[in-house]
C-alpha cells in the first residue's frame, strides 16, 4: 500500500522536487486533469505534462526556500523565495494556493509580486523593511 501523506507534506514534497529539478517527483504530485493559473500574465496550465513541460524549460536554476505554509483541509497556500543558483543575485517570491484531491495537487494559482518604491506621501505612518 502506498504511503498517504498529509496535505502539507505534498506540498512541501512539491516545493522540494522543484528546488531538485526533479521533474517525475512533481509530476507524480500533480493529478492528471491539473489547472494552473499565473493571472499576472493571463495564462492558463491545462494538464500535469504542460505544467512540468514548461518548468522544465524555465531558464536557469532556481532554488526555492518555503518561508510559510497555511492551510485547512484542501486548501493550502505559501510563501517562497526564489534565487537563480547561476546568478543569486536574481531573486523572487512567489504566493500560492493549492487545491488537492485524494493527497495530489489538482489546481493552483502562482502570484509573482514584484517589489517597487513607496509613494512619496507615506513615510509619516511607515518604517522601510529593509
Amino acid at each position: 500500500m502506498e504511503k498517504q501523506y498529509r496535505n502539507d507534506d505534498v506540498i512541501r514534497r512539491r516545493w522540494a522536487a522543484m528546488d531538485e529539478r526533479d521533474w517525475d517527483g512533481a509530476a507524480r504530485l500533480l493529478t492528471p486533469d491539473y489547472v494552473g493559473a499565473w493571472p499576472q500574465s493571463r495564462e492558463r496550465i491545462v494538464g500535469s505534462e504542460n505544467f512540468i513541460a514548461i518548468n522544465a524549460r524555465y531558464p536557469g536554476s532556481w532554488a526555492i526556500l518555503v518561508t510559510r505554509l497555511v492551510g485547512n483541509g484542501d486548501q493550502i497556500a505559501t510563501e517562497v523565495h526564489l534565487a537563480n543558483r547561476g546568478d543569486p543575485g536574481e531573486t523572487g517570491v512567489a504566493v500560492s494556493f493549492f487545491t488537492l484531491r485524494d493527497g495530489l495537487i489538482v489546481q493552483e494559482t502562482d502570484w509573482w509580486p514584484e517589489p517597487y518604491d513607496a509613494p512619496d506621501w507615506r513615510p509619516r505612518w511607515v518604517k522601510p523593511m529593509d
